[in-house]
């Protein structure tokens, strides 16, 4: 009997790893409609600036999670390659952050200081992304351990940069970074994770990077008798997400128009983890998907917005987001995913035995 996957020309098993993702969104959508049908109406209103814009919880949701969406892209290359996980990237954004404010400071803020400003942030978070590379990747240090060096470190690093201050960089170009361009109404930092995931779809469509790391992850050892330089894969990987902590350090600065290095994306590592793990992915390397931890990253910021919408206080958000989670944890681990996959079979089983019958 044909395989109605292949008959249709849909390749499944390929798509298989955003099932979770997308079911953890589906169930976050059709619970928020229940409790309030108009959760996800988008308006369109005028900001402080008098530019039409579009508003609403679902744009608060896809504007909110932006520099999450981008460091689960990064930070999924190196769970892949490397088999743990970076918990430093909070702190490298806010040394990133602090070096695109000094740039800025330094004189007029244009385009050519912005983008200087931007290079200068993305050249210091790449050393420090080699930094953390070159412990796991030469010294073999597991990846959150030599992470924690930074993550210890990386904030006072930050605070040096600038001189012990909180310097303000009050520009519209600024401002149209970290919210709206004139003109187009929807939210900069969405249309700056759409250019980052096309980059990334380009990166592996033209390169062997996703097959390289991939390879990395499953067999380290195979992989180095195939040729491919381990150690270069884990290195790049951390760099990448040296990038992706820049980018995002950058849209952090741009909402706030200033630099705060104790409270620049506070606390993100453990939710860009958790992107990682909600998209499916193996957080002991291996097989993965960038678009799923994007999608995973959605997931986490939809559950934050109906968690606030919900009058839930922010103190006790973390406890209702970690017990959310760790349901969608379990429901998508291997052990839960044997145990449907035996069910199925015994029914397609017993099914084939009352046909034959």
């Amino acid at each position: 009997m044909a395989n109605p996957a292949k008959k249709s020309g849909i390749n499944w098993s390929k798509h298989s790893q955003l099932v979770l993702p997308l079911l953890s969104i589906l169930l976050i959508v059709i619970f928020n409609l229940i409790r309030d049908p108009s959760f996800f109406s988008v308006e369109v209103a005028k900001n402080n600036v008098g530019n039409t814009v579009l508003t609403g919880n679902l744009i608060s949701i896809l504007n909110g999670a932006s520099e999450l969406a981008i460091l689960a892209m990064g930070m999924t290359l190196v769970t892949a390659a490397c088999g743990g996980q970076d918990i430093s990237v909070g702190a490298l954004a806010a040394i990133a952050g602090s070096m695109f404010v000094k740039v800025l400071r330094a004189g007029q803020i244009t385009m050519g200081t912005i983008a200087l400003g931007f290079l200068a942030c993305c050249a210091v978070a790449i050393v420090f992304g080699a930094f953390n590379g070159t412990l796991v990747s030469v010294f073999k240090i597991q990846p959150m351990i030599a992470t924690l060096v930074l993550f210890t470190c990386g904030r006072s690093i930050a605070y040096w940069i600038n001189g012990g201050a909180t310097p303000t960089v009050e520009s519209p170009l600024i401002n149209a970074i970290g919210s709206f361009i004139p003109g187009i109404p929807i939210p900069t930092p969405i249309l700056i994770v759409i250019v980052v995931g096309i980059i990334f779809a380009l990166l592996f469509k033209f390169t062997t990077l996703g097959l390289y790391t991939q390879t990395v992850g499953i067999n380290q050892r195979a992989a180095r008798l195939n040729g491919i330089n381990t150690v270069g894969i884990k290195l790049l990987s951390f760099m990448i997400l040296g990038v992706c902590c820049a980018v995002a350090g950058c849209i952090g600065v741009s909402r706030l128009g200033l630099i705060n290095h104790e409270t620049l994306l506070l606390e993100i590592e453990m939710d860009a983890i958790l992107a990682v793990a909600i998209g499916g992915n193996a957080l002991s390397g291996g097989k993965f998907k960038v678009a799923s931890s994007v999608l995973g990253a959605y997931a986490i910021q939809a559950l934050t917005i109906t968690l606030y919408a919900m009058k839930v206080p922010s103190t006790a958000v973390k406890a209702y987001k970690a017990i959310v989670i760790i349901l969608i944890v379990v429901i998508g681990s291997p052990v839960v995913k044997q145990f449907f996959s035996s069910l199925r079979a015994k029914l397609a089983a017993g099914k084939q035995g009352k046909e034959a019958a």
